[in-house]
C-alpha cells in the first residue's frame, strides 16, 4: 500500500504539464539517437547536462532517463533493417531481426521488438517500484570476485550456443577479450597489443569492432555474393500484425527475459548490453526450436528487446538507492544529478522522494509513448528495404563511417572498421560466431579489473574465487554450460553408433 501510495505521490510530478513535456521530448530524441551508430546515449546525456542544469531536479532526471531508455528502445532500428547496432544493447536483437528484414518480414520484427520492449520495460518498472530499496542491498553484496564468476557466466553463456563448434566459439571469445585489453594498462603503464602505435593506446572503441563485424562485413559478403544478390521483394516490409499462434510464441521468453535482465540491470558493471544477451542465450537453451535461432525466430528478436529494455530500467536501481552507477551512462546521470545538487544514495528515498518517485512514475509514460510513437512509423522506417540493393549497400557504409568518424575524428579509426570488416567476412566465411567475440569485447575489461580487485583483497589467493559461496556457484553453472553441449555431442554421436 505505501508503494502505491508513493507511486500516485511520482504521477502527481510526472504528469504535471511541463514534465509530461519533457517526458516525450526526451522518448523521442532517444529514439532517433538509438537508430544512428555512432552518436549513442551517453554522448547525448553529457550534451544535455548544461540544459538541465537550471531545471527542477525532478524535470531533469525525467528529461534524461527518458533519452536513455528511449535510445535503447529505438536502437533495434538499426539492428533489424542494416545489421548496424544503433547502440550496444541492440546487438543480440541484430541475430535474428536481421536475417527476418531479408526474409521479408521486417515489419513483424520490428513490432515485435516494440512490443518486448513496452512489455519489458514496464514489468521492470514495477519490480524497481516493488522492490528497489532491497534490492540495493543485494547489490552491496556483489564483490570483486562475485561480479568476475558473473561475468565469466555470461561469457560462457554464450560461448555454449555455438552452432556449429565450441572450440570455434571459445576462439572468437579469447579474440574479443584480446581486443579488450588492449592500450595502456591503466594499474601498471604497460603498453599491450599497440604494435609501436600512439593511436592504439587508448583501445579501441566497441562502436569500431560491431560496425565492422556486423554491418561492413555483411556488404563485403553481399559484394563477394555478387553485386548484392537478389534484389528484395516489393513487399519486403511485411505485415505488422502479429498471428495469435505468435504471441502466444513469444509471451514466455518476453517474461523470462525482462525479469532476467531487470536483475542483471540492478548489478553494477552489467547493464543492457549482458542482460541482452544472457536472455537470448536462455531462451535458445529453453527453445525447442534453438537450432532455428540466428535463421530468422521470433523469439530470438523478443527475447533481447524485452531484456535490454528492462536491465536499463534495473540499472536505476544502484544509481537511486546507492549512488552507484553501473554504465557509462548511469554514470554520467549520476553526474547530472550531483551538478543538480542532489545526493544519490540510501538516504534520496526520504530527502527527495520527488526525483525517485517522479522518474519512477514517468517511465511508465514514457513507455506508453514510445510505444504510440514507434509503432506508426515502422512502416515508413521499413522503406529502408525497398531502396535498390546498391542504394542501400552505400546508405550501410556511410552509416559505419560517419559514425566511427564522428567518435573521434581519426582515419586510423576508419581503417581499424575496414579491418574488423575484413575479421567479419573472414568470420562468417569459416564459421565462426561473432556474438562470443563481440560480448568478450565487453565484458573483458570488467572481467580483468575485477579479478586483480579480488587477488588485490584476497592477497594474491586465487582460492577467493571458490571461497565466496555465489561467486563459487556461478562458476560451476559458467562449467556446466560449457561441458553440457559436449555431453550432449558425446551421448548423440553413441547413439548414432550404435544404430
Amino acid at each position: 500500500m505505501e508503494s502505491l501510495n508513493n507511486l500516485m505521490y511520482g504521477f502527481g510530478i510526472a504528469l504535471e504539464p511541463m514534465n509530461i513535456a519533457y517526458v516525450f521530448a526526451g522518448v523521442f530524441a532517444g529514439t532517433i539517437i538509438g537508430m544512428l551508430p555512432g552518436l549513442g546515449p551517453i554522448s547525448a546525456l553529457a550534451l544535455m547536462i548544461p540544459i538541465t542544469f537550471a531545471m527542477e531536479p525532478s524535470s531533469g532526471l525525467i528529461l534524461m532517463a527518458g533519452v536513455y531508455y528511449g535510445a535503447i528502445f529505438g536502437g533495434s532500428s538499426s539492428s533489424i533493417l542494416l545489421n548496424a547496432p544503433g547502440v550496444a544493447g541492440t546487438v543480440a536483437t541484430s541475430f535474428d531481426g536481421y536475417p527476418m528484414a531479408k526474409q521479408g518480414l521486417a515489419g513483424k520484427a520490428l513490432a515485435i521488438a516494440a512490443y518486448a520492449s513496452f512489455v519489458g520495460g514496464t514489468i521492470s518498472i514495477v519490480f524497481l517500484m516493488l522492490v528497489a530499496p532491497m534490492l540495493s542491498k543485494v547489490a552491496v553484496s556483489f564483490g570483486p570476485a562475485e561480479y568476475f564468476s558473473l561475468m565469466v557466466l555470461g561469457l560462457t553463456a554464450v560461448v555454449s550456443l555455438s552452432d556449429k563448434s565450441l572450440v570455434k566459439g571459445l576462439i572468437a571469445a579469447v579474440i574479443g577479450v584480446m581486443i579488450s585489453i588492449m592500450g595502456i594498462d591503466l594499474q601498471t603503464g604497460t603498453e599491450r597489443f599497440t604494435f609501436g602505435t600512439a593511436h592504439l593506446l587508448d583501445g579501441i572503441d566497441f562502436l569500431v569492432v560491431a560496425l565492422g563485424i556486423f554491418a561492413l562485413a555483411e556488404v563485403f559478403y553481399m559484394l563477394l555474393r555478387g553485386g548484392g544478390g537478389k534484389e528484395q521483394p516489393r513487399n519486403a516490409i511485411g505485415s505488422l500484425k502479429l498471428s495469435r499462434s505468435e504471441v502466444r510464441e513469444i509471451a514466455p521468453p518476453i517474461a523470462r527475459s525482462s525479469v532476467l535482465g531487470f536483475f542483471t540491470g540492478v548489478l553494477p558493471g552489467a547493464g543492457a548490453t549482458i542482460g541482452s544477451f544472457l536472455g537470448y542465450s536462455m531462451e535458445k537453451r529453453l527453445a525447442k526450436d534453438g537450432d532455428t535461432f540466428g535463421k530468422g525466430n521470433i523469439k530470438g528478436v523478443a527475447a533481447p528487446e524485452a531484456a535490454n529494455n528492462a536491465a536499463c530500467t534495473g540499472s536505476f536501481v544502484p544509481l537511486l538507492t546507492l549512488g552507484v552507477p553501473g554504465s557509462g551512462t548511469t554514470a554520467v546521470l549520476l553526474g547530472a544529478l550531483l551538478v543538480m545538487g542532489v545526493s544519490p544514495g540510501p538516504a534520496m528515498l526520504v530527502d527527495r522522494p520527488d526525483v525517485f518517485w517522479g522518474v519512477i512514475a514517468s517511465m511508465y509514460i514514457g513507455n506508453i509513448f514510445l510505444l504510440v510513437l514507434n509503432l506508426p512509423l515502422i512502416p515508413y522506417i521499413a522503406k529502408i528495404l525497398e531502396m535498390p540493393r546498391p542504394l542501400l549497400l552505400a546508405l550501410i557504409l556511410i552509416f559505419c563511417m560517419v559514425g566511427v568518424y564522428g567518435m573521434s575524428f581519426s582515419v586510423f579509426d576508419l581503417l581499424l572498421l575496414l579491418g574488423f570488416g575484413l575479421v567479419g567476412l573472414g568470420m562468417r566465411l569459416f564459421g565462426f560466431p561473432a556474438a562470443p567475440l563481440i560480448l568478450a569485447l565487453i565484458l573483458g575489461a570488467i572481467m580483468e579489473e575485477s579479478m586483480r580487485r579480488a587477488l588485490q583483497i584476497s592477497g594474491g589467493d586465487w582460492m577467493i574465487f571458490i571461497d565466496k559461496p555465489i561467486s563459487m556457484w556461478l562458476l560451476i553453472i559458467a562449467a556446466l554450460s560449457l561441458l553440457l553441449p559436449v555431453v550432449k555431442q558425446g551421448l548423440a554421436k553413441a547413439r548414432r553408433a550404435r544404430t
